[in-house]
């Protein structure tokens, strides 16, 4: 692949608004498709909303969140695209759903969850224990999720050296603070340097 372009789709889910979520969604991948995008990210929970807290206890309410993943991914025609949906494999985790040409490809949940401050993460879902990198027409990429970034020895180091991918995408929903986005770019350029990935 000669050139990668990637769509970033920075929007404001609504918490517990799965259609109304799912909807921007689509329209975002359609806007992103126009615009000759070939990956498209989205944050952390989109699908959800962030923090989803308790909504997560309600079985009906993570079923909603997975078949409207399964309506983004069908309509991920032509593209991949990465978005936050809380996934039921056995355990419910926090995950990031990579979706390619109408389908989904793979899931990529997180690790490091978060229990401080309005985080209550550990309540909620199951740690990852894996990971695991995509291919796009030859070009290896690997997904994160928020903290998983953070570590020197986390999940994105295990892609880049062990599974080549030069790519690294992490999605995010943290909420905002006074020089949140300096520091983080200073973090996420580290991390970059020291796996030699994008």
């Amino acid at each position: 692949m000669a050139a990668l372009r990637l769509a970033l789709c920075q929007i404001n889910p609504t918490v517990g608004d799965v259609c109304g979520n799912a909807a921007t969604i689509l329209a975002r991948l359609e806007t992103a498709r126009v615009a000759g995008a070939d990956i498209v990210v989205f944050p952390e929970m989109v699908v959800s909303g962030y923090p989803p807290e308790d909504l997560l206890l309600k079985p009906d309410f993570v079923t909603t969140c997975m078949e409207a993943a399964q309506d983004i991914a069908r309509a991920s025609l032509g593209l991949t695209a990465i978005f936050g949906c809380p996934w039921l494999d056995g355990d419910l985790f926090n995950a990031a759903i990579i979706a390619h040409d109408g389908r989904i490809a793979g899931v990529s949940a997180k690790r490091f969850l978060p229990n401080y401050g309005v985080f209550d993460e550990n309540r909620y879902f199951a740690a990852a224990s894996a990971t695991t990198v995509f291919d796009r027409a030859g070009f290896v990429f690997g997904v994160s999720v928020c903290e998983d970034i953070w570590y020197p020895d986390g999940p994105p180091t295990e892609q880049a050296k062990y599974g080549g991918a030069r790519l690294l995408v992490n999605i995010s929903a943290s909420p905002y603070h006074m020089d949140k986005g300096s520091a983080r770019q200073r973090m996420l350029a580290t991390r970059a340097a020291d796996n030699g990935a994008f």
